[in-house]
C-alpha cells in the first residue's frame, strides 16, 4: 500500500535587501528577483528517480500567493515576512496530481521552476 504524499515548497527571494522592495511593489514579480541560478541550465532527473513521471499539473492564480504559499507550507510570520514566496508547488503522488500556485504576474523562469518541482519533488 503506498502512502500519499503532499508536499509544498516554495520558491524564496535570497537577498533581504530585495525583501523590503518586494513588500512594497508585492504585486511585481520580475526576473530581477530571482536568483542568477534559476537561469543556469540543469539535467531533468531520469524518469525512475522523479516522483511523477506524467503528472496531472494544474496552475492557480492567486493575488495572495505569498500568503497562500506561506501557510501552505506552514512557514512562520516572521519567516514569510523575511522570505516571503513568489510561487509554490504542491503535490499528491498518490493522486499523481500537482497544483503549482504563482501570483497574476509571473516568469517563464518561475513557472518553470515549480512545474519541475512537480516531476521531480524537493530539489534544492
Amino acid at each position: 500500500m503506498s502512502k500519499n504524499r503532499f508536499f509544498v515548497f516554495q520558491m524564496t527571494m535570497r537577498r533581504s535587501g530585495l525583501c523590503a522592495v518586494f513588500l512594497c511593489l508585492s504585486g511585481l514579480v520580475g526576473c530581477g528577483s530571482m536568483p542568477a541560478h534559476e537561469f543556469e541550465p540543469f539535467t531533468p532527473l531520469p524518469q525512475a528517480k522523479r516522483v511523477m513521471v506524467q503528472p496531472k499539473i494544474k496552475w492557480e492564480i492567486r493575488d495572495d500567493v505569498a500568503g497562500f504559499c506561506a501557510q501552505a507550507k506552514g512557514m512562520s510570520q516572521e519567516q514569510a515576512f523575511m522570505t516571503p514566496p513568489l510561487a509554490c508547488a504542491i503535490w499528491h503522488t498518490g493522486k499523481n496530481e500537482c497544483t503549482v500556485v504563482t501570483g497574476r504576474l509571473v516568469t517563464h523562469v518561475a513557472l518553470g521552476h515549480e512545474m519541475r518541482h512537480c516531476f521531480e519533488g524537493h530539489f534544492h
